[in-house]
């Protein structure tokens, strides 16, 4: 059984101010258009936990697919960032178009006054960018599609958003992993995302941390070039674990490739011995958990269960 240590590994990161009764979440979109209308369900799930709602410019704001040109997006994320009276912003919806504009922001007053940021897919570059400027952020379902999921997607952001203890334990479906027990800080989130911020000062430094890998609508050999890619960069070789989220309907050439998604993600970690699992009920999936992303966990794999157990911070 694999048992890593990260020893000096671990570097500090920030944690954001908890939300309590009466603060505001601000909804906007980074990538594709999203209405008002579209966000009746997440707007009166945040009013249940006692929280106001506000609504950026992006909202019902459109450019072709996206929230509005890449200046309103811009502009509408620096906003919120910087407006101290929004402690959190939930991304309305993902898709693409977050990387036209992670240039054009600055995060100075967000490095000093952190804020947490929910969203995933297309939003992985903006956790990938948090995590190299040591702030933690939620891999958390975006805010249109909240009323579709489990209530432990729903669940899962209230906890971690009001500081509750907070772990994700499941039955092992998939014995294609590999067991073992881990601590690491958690990073990662779509694999597409991850695989073009390679060489970008967005790449995340993956030595001795949890990643977490996830995808939605490739074919197979792209997931192997990704794949092949990330353990060319050496985001693969002193991982402390390998966790595998939902990869949602994964497509073949007419010439079958060979190897199913988790095939080829267990053939390119073959080499190494820190624990793997697969299913876990993170992604473009119905039971979206959140993660917080640069926050230390224990990871622990057996034939029968999975565990993720982050690690409570005071802040």
């Amino acid at each position: 059984m694999y048992i890593f240590n990260p020893k000096s590994i671990i570097t500090y990161v920030k944690t954001p101010d908890f939300l309590k009764h009466g603060d505001t979440v601000a909804f906007i979109s980074t990538a594709r258009k999203a209405t008002k209308e579209e966000l009746k369900d997440a707007a009166k799930l945040l009013a249940d936990w006692g929280l106001k709602v506000k609504y950026g410019k992006t909202i019902d704001a459109e450019h072709h697919q996206f929230a509005g040109d890449d200046e309103l997006r811009a502009s509408d994320f620096q906003e919120q960032l910087d407006d101290p009276e929004v402690k959190a912003i939930w991304c309305a919806r993902g898709g693409y178009g977050t990387v036209r504009i992670i240039d054009k922001m600055d995060f100075t007053k967000f490095q000093e006054h952190p804020k947490w940021f929910l969203g995933y897919s297309d939003m992985t570059m903006l956790h990938s960018h948090f995590n190299t400027l040591g702030i933690e952020s939620l891999h958390a379902q975006t805010a249109v599609s909240i009323g579709k999921n489990t209530y432990e997607t729903a669940a899962s952001i209230r906890q971690v958003l009001f500081g509750e203890p907070y772990a994700i334990e499941i039955e092992n479906t998939n014995s294609l992993g590999r067991i073992g027990n881990a601590t690491g800080e958690v990073v990662g989130g779509n694999l597409s995302i991850l695989y073009s911020a390679c060489g970008s000062k967005s790449c995340i430094n993956t030595n001795g941390k949890i990643l977490f890998i996830e995808d939605l609508d490739e074919y197979l050999y792209h997931v192997d070039r990704m794949m092949i890619n990330l353990k060319r960069n050496g985001m693969l070789d002193n991982l402390a674990g390998l966790v595998v989220g939902g990869l949602t309907d994964m497509h073949d050439n007419q010439v079958p490739f060979g190897m199913s998604a988790e095939e080829i993600i267990i053939d390119a970690v073959k080499e190494y011995d820190y624990p793997v699992c697969f299913n876990f009920p993170v992604g473009h999936i119905e039971d979206n958990r959140t993660l917080i992303l640069g926050r230390e966990a224990r990871l622990t794999v057996t034939n029968d269960r999975i565990a993720l157990k982050f690690i409570v911070r005071e802040n």
